[in-house]
């Protein structure tokens, strides 16, 4: 079937002469994943740009499928795709109130995969080849493409081949949702070729995913005057030109030396030549990557380069690409003007810290706002820099950290100077924001009514004090956090209303029908919920939480073959979702494929070997296996972390009964009786009464279980009891 590869050496001549050495199926796309070209996706929208007018032909409910992924990689495919708009998205940045979630970007990436599966299958000519250049100075979102692509289809599907400089890929900073340089160490062959011969490589600063800086600059200290040496200035002006047109990725390093020879006022006019070519392509997915990239080193880094930063960063971070984001705002920063830009300077900023926190780097976001502290003495700035500091220490810094008391303390900072603010409706508005924070901290410490009081005295401020067309999207984040609220207190038809309000406001945000659909299943309206579900997943790229609820809702239905193919799904997305494989195990025993569900329990405990309920599932399977001392052993250990499981109890009552140990049966099944006295295990506890001649108490069982199911089985077995009882009254 074939293998993935990894090539690594620093001469891309190096890497293209040991890949021509393999045996690879042919080539459906080589793609560049330098971030400098597109920034994030740059290689998965050049795969988009290479099959996807031949995709959307063959397959054009594809385009309908996968719009999102589509719109995202590869931005020019706008109107060739139906695209679906959320009012966020439609809205000024300053006026949102919440954006992706950090695992958005992941779920793309399973997007892209199946529309590259899908694509394949509509070839039907064998397995193909991808190949994926300079990994090594890839954004974040094309280690997690490339990735999941490592996961889900096999060598003989997709041939993947990733080429990167040498030594170890440096893994993306902070949380890793899908981590790249793993995938490669477990599904691919790894192949280091040497240096070949001839001119050496360009010196090579390590490049960490996600943080760059300026690379043109910073790569000087390796230039050699030598390698230009016989080069009339004609000659070393076009080496020069010719490495600005590979937006300075290029490992020739004649051409890098001649770029570096330049004045910098030469270099600069370079830069601005080749952004002007760029933008005369059209083509969107450039603004963000080259275009900034050459505005930042072209003539006026501090005007032209400043802004192209800026709108690349405020795309990114609506998008959820964090990790740019950060980055172009940090190189924002870098080129900015704070004296003579300064709200510029300060929006770029405060965005950084935004993205810094969204990818758990709460760390680097809290010294910018120190700096910020120690710079600044505008009050609008130091009440921005209490509120982030203060969701640092409520939400984004891990356990150890957290500290819901330092969090209230920055929120009454920035509470208070909201209070100070001369302009009325500022006035209102930062106060109830700065409080919506309070409310937040006071849900987390299990104080909701608190926090519902804090949220309905913002929403009645906001409707007092500023105009109905005011705020509206702000206004509807507090009603979507009072749902939330609501949600977590049991009042489950005011969250539902709530949901359903934000709704209208705002209908094609995914996460609206996700937790509607929540509360609708939590209400017993499992057919509502599923609709919310599906549409969930309509309005976003595949994620699993959508199909693991949806499970859940038709199993309650008894739509057992819809349950097992989302949970099929689930696990496809997430092969790491242990509720998954405990689900579907038990369903898979419900339907008596008890090879299938012993499958799942061993590959769910192999992930969570302590898990109660799987351990507890294991000893089921066992008992069908015929293992009666291992199925005891499982559910033992099942009750030994868990005495709460009313299922293990009845299943070792049930072992008992078999082995003859009628006590033993009788005390456990008992203790399942007392958990959950289902008419099952009450049944099951009287037989063994009536077996051990306890006949009043079997009696007793009976006619509980005949008080609320109609059941032949037990009322005969009733009358045998009363029949006994009788005869031995009589004797």
């Amino acid at each position: 079937m074939g293998s993935h590869y990894w090539i690594s050496a620093d001469r891309r001549a190096d890497r293209d002469r040991l890949r021509a050495g393999l045996d690879l199926p042919p080539l459906l796309a080589h793609a560049e994943a330098h971030r400098r070209l597109r920034g994030p996706y740059s290689a998965a929208g050049a795969v988009l740009r290479t099959i996807g007018t031949d995709a959307l032909a063959r397959r054009p409910e594809l385009g309908v499928r996968h719009h999102i992924e589509i719109l995202t990689a590869a931005p020019e495919f706008e109107g060739r795709v139906p695209r679906i708009r959320s009012t966020l998205e439609e809205s000024p940045d300053s006026a949102r109130t919440r954006y992706q979630a950090r695992l958005h970007t992941l779920r793309l990436a399973h997007g892209l995969t199946e529309f590259l599966r899908d694509y394949l299958a509509a070839l039907d000519d064998g397995p193909r080849t991808l190949v994926v250049e300079d990994m090594h100075e890839a954004d974040p979102t094309d280690h997690e493409f490339v990735a999941v692509l490592l996961r889900r289809l096999a060598p003989g599907q997709l041939t993947v081949v990733v080429g990167s400089a040498a030594g170890p890929l440096a893994e993306v900073p902070g949380p890793v949702s899908m981590s790249l340089p793993e995938a490669l160490r477990v599904r691919a062959v790894r192949l280091e070729a040497p240096s070949g011969p001839g001119t050496p490589s360009v010196p090579r600063t390590p490049s960490v995913p996600g943080m760059s800086g300026r690379p043109a600059d910073r790569a000087g200290a390796g230039f050699e005057a030598s390698l230009l040496e016989g080069l009339d200035a004609t000659a070393v002006g076009e080496l020069a030109r010719g490495y600005v047109a590979t937006e300075c990725t290029g490992d020739d390093p004649r051409a890098r030396a001649a770029y570096l020879s330049l004045p910098a006022a030469e270099r600069a006019a370079l830069h601005d030549e080749r952004r002007l070519a760029l933008l005369a392509l059209g083509e969107r997915s450039l603004l963000f990557g080259a275009v900034p990239y050459h505005a930042e080193h072209g003539s006026d880094p501090a005007g032209v380069g400043a802004t192209a930063l800026r709108e690349a960063q405020l795309r990114c971070k609506s998008l959820g690409m964090y990790h740019a984001a950060a980055e172009l705002g940090i190189r924002g920063r870098a080129v900015a003007d704070r004296d003579s830009r300064p709200e510029l300077w300060w929006d770029i900023t405060g965005d950084v810290t935004t993205s810094l926190s969204a990818i758990g780097r709460a760390e680097e976001a809290e010294a910018l706002y120190d700096e910020a502290r120690a710079i600044s003495t505008d009050p609008l700035i130091h009440m921005h820099a209490a509120y982030g500091t203060a969701m640092l220490f409520a939400r984004h810094y891990g356990d150890q950290r957290r500290d819901p008391l330092q969090a209230r303390r920055w929120l009454n900072q920035a509470v208070a100077i909201a209070s100070l603010l001369p302009d009325p409706k500022e006035r209102a508005f930062f106060s109830v924001f700065n409080r919506n924070g309070i409310a937040l901290v006071e849900t987390r410490e299990g104080r909701p009514e608190e926090a519902l009081r804090l949220l309905n005295e913002g929403m009645a401020r906001l409707d007092r004090e500023l105009d109905p067309d005011e705020q509206q999207l702000h206004r509807t984040g507090l009603r979507y956090n009072r749902a939330q609220v609501y949600g977590m207190s049991g009042r489950l038809e005011e969250a539902l209303a709530d949901y359903s309000a934000v709704i209208e406001v705002d209908p094609n945000f995914h996460d609206h029908y996700f937790n509607r659909g929540n509360v609708l299943r939590r209400l017993g309206r499992n057919k509502e919920a599923i609709a919310d579900y599906e549409r969930a997943l309509q309005l976003s790229p595949p994620f699993p939480e959508a199909y693991y609820n949806c499970g859940d809702a038709r199993l309650e239905l008894g739509d057992l073959d819809g349950a097992r193919a989302d949970f099929d799904r689930v696990l496809e997305l997430d092969p790491e979702h242990v509720d998954a494989w405990l689900n579907r195990a038990a369903l898979r025993c419900d339907l008596d494929d008890v090879d299938g569900a012993w499958a799942d329990v061993t590959a769910g405990l192999a992930l969570a070997p302590r898990n109660p309920h799987l351990l507890c599932l294991k000893g089921r399977v066992l008992v069908e296996r015929g293992a009666a001392e291992a199925a005891r052993e499982a559910l033992s250990a099942a009750l030994a972390l868990d005495e709460g499981l009313a299922e293990a109890w009845a299943i070792r009552g049930g072992l008992g009964y078999s082995s003859g140990d009628l006590e033993a049966a009788i005390a456990d099944l008992s203790r399942a009786v007392d958990l959950l006295g289902t008419p099952e295990i009450r049944y099951n506890r009287a037989v063994v009464y009536q077996e051990a001649g306890r006949l009043d108490e079997a009696a007793e069982d009976y006619r509980a279980i005949l008080a609320v199911v109609d059941d032949t089985d037990a009322a005969e077995r009733l009358a045998e009891c009363q029949r006994a009882t009788a005869t031995s009254a009589g004797a």
